[in-house]
């Protein structure tokens, strides 16, 4: 059963209700640092990380970490809070939607698995606290809270599954959205079924977003990843990631464990191809192109790449 759409603008109720959006949202936060469990198995781990001075400490629930995919249900909410920000409309960090709707958008089955797999994953959402130092106004403030504050089923269809959702988002999570704190994803995001694979391109989103190209050492690519296997098994997945070159936007290449991330594609909105070498060659694309890409998107890339690399 549909829910509402927002031309109801949402009147007179206490929690918001999600719409269609035209492109995902992810926070910049989390993709900054590696706040998601990568284990498809339950994690009961305690996560520690720390960059720049900000400290974070991830503390599991009975049920487990919060997952990366387990993020796709933010995602969602996110994506559909921004457009209807971006609209001028009336949000709230109370949000309900349907099981189909967010099962469907964020490409996944509608089976009696997946309705399970929500609400597992919103068990570890809830469960899930981070305690992080945050400065402001040049105070450092130790702060705790979790991803979200409350979960409920509305409604549970002939089936006994659920139907509808409500959310309560944490002030944390919230406040990303209200300070467009957010960038665009690519759709197909949600097809990388891999959680390093996700976490890769997060990082690629993040820090390469538009330009030409971005470099990390593969030491320090492993801390930003989140993951605590040796640093060969990144090396070896890496390796296969740039064999098959499946990840939304960008290309991943690797020399001597520095490895770089460059996009598949300029733009829509940048101008930076009119300035770079007027000339590659057909020998070039023959042997650099990657799996997948036409002739005009092998030149182009090479084109970029060759001049990130002058800086």
């Amino acid at each position: 059963m549909s829910l509402p759409s927002l031309s109801s603008k949402n009147e007179n109720k206490d929690f918001f209700i999600c719409d269609v959006f035209d492109s995902f949202k992810d926070d910049i936060a989390s993709m900054e640092h590696p706040v998601f469990s990568l284990s498809k198995k339950p994690d009961h781990r305690v996560l520690k990380y720390e960059h720049n001075g900000i400290k974070i400490t991830i503390k599991p629930s009975y049920t487990g970490l919060a997952t990366i995919l387990d993020k796709d249900i933010l995602l969602y909410l996110s994506s559909s809070l921004m457009n209807a920000k971006n609209s001028g409309e009336k949000i709230s960090k109370t949000v309900r939607f349907t099981s189909y709707d967010y099962l469907i958008a964020t490409s996944k089955g509608t089976g009696g698995f997946q309705y399970n797999q929500l609400q597992e994953g919103l068990e570890r959402l809830k469960g899930t606290v981070i305690q992080t130092n945050i400065k402001t106004n040049k105070v450092e403030t130790t702060e705790e809270f979790g991803l979200i504050d409350a979960w409920k089923i509305v409604k549970e269809n002939e089936q006994g599954r659920a139907s509808s959702i409500e959310v309560r988002l944490s002030d944390w999570f919230y406040n990303s959205v209200l300070g467009n704190a957010v960038l665009s994803i690519d759709k197909d995001y949600f097809t990388l079924r891999k959680p390093t694979e996700r976490r890769l391109y997060e990082l690629a989103r993040k820090h390469c977003g538009n330009q030409v190209a971005w470099k990390i050492k593969l030491e320090n690519l492993k801390t930003k990843i989140g993951i605590t296997s040796q640093i060969k098994a990144l090396r070896f997945n890496i390796k296969k990631i740039i064999e098959t070159n499946h990840l939304p936007e960008y290309n991943i290449s690797m020399e001597n464990d520095v490895v770089m991330f460059t996009r598949k594609e300029p733009p829509k909105e940048s101008k930076a191809s009119q300035q770079l070498p007027k000339h590659v060659s057909k020998k070039e694309i023959e042997k650099l192109a990657k799996p997948g890409e036409s002739y005009d998107q092998a030149e182009n890339r090479i084109k970029r790449l060759r001049d990130a690399l002058k800086k």
